[in-house]
């Protein structure tokens, strides 16, 4: 029987093998192929992951500043790297959260731990915007070095407060939503959106955005500071 000693020796030798093992395998997240991009210009990369009941992306590493939108309700696991056991993680449709994975890179895979398909869009930044910095426009649902996400979550009837952008920014649609979006002038233009659907803008705009359907709707903006 081995030692105490020679007990860590060998648990530490399995941990440092399982960690190269994945460092070979890691690629750059925009290369997993459960990372599909769904939209990409000299600012932004979007990448839309879509796991299905027991599905998992490969090991991959974000190296970019990104927010991570989520567009359905679900349940994952997050393992990183050098972690034997990862732990599982509830989501919900308009779900933000941000990162600043160009300090703080990270290795890791996702696992769909639920009975629900999990979908999330990573937005990765390519770079900062070119112009002056700005303010927030209004309540930040999560932000990094780069960027700013602003939530809202529309009743039907419900309308956002008029808000500004002066800086480029993508609106994403979390939910399905009949949406009205009415400009500082009382110019509406009204259509209904899916979830996924997703615009970028990079002029300024002034508007407001209203929920003239039947269900509830969520609808994310992530604007560049």
């Amino acid at each position: 029987m081995p030692s105490e000693a020679g007990v860590k020796v060998i648990l530490l030798l399995s941990l440092l093998s399982m960690v190269a093992m994945a460092q070979e395998k890691a690629v750059p997240s925009d290369q997993d192929p459960m990372h599909k991009t769904v939209f990409k210009n000299d600012y932004v990369i979007v990448l839309r992951v879509t796991l299905a009941e027991g599905q998992s992306t490969g090991w991959h590493t974000h190296s970019r500043d990104a927010m991570a939108v989520r567009l359905s309700t679900a349940k994952t696991k997050m393992q990183n790297l050098g972690d034997e056991r990862g732990k599982i993680v509830e989501h919900y449709p308009g779900e933000v959260s941000a990162n600043d994975y160009v300090k703080h890179p990270l290795t890791h895979k996702v696992s769909n731990a639920g009975t629900t398909a999990f979908d999330v869009f990573d937005v990765e930044a390519f770079k900062k915007f070119d112009g002056p910095h700005g303010e927030a426009i209004g309540p930040v649902a999560a932000e990094n070095a780069t960027m700013r996400a602003y939530k809202y979550e529309l009743a039907p009837g419900q309308s956002s407060p008029q808000h500004t952008h002066e800086r480029p920014y993508l609106i994403i649609a979390a939910t399905p939503m009949q949406l009205k979006m009415t400009g500082a002038d009382g110019q509406a233009m009204e259509h209904h959106v899916d979830t996924g659907d997703l615009h970028w803008i990079d002029q300024k705009v002034t508007h407001t955005l209203t929920n003239t359907g039947k269900e509830n709707g969520v609808i994310v903006e992530v604007e560049w500071k």
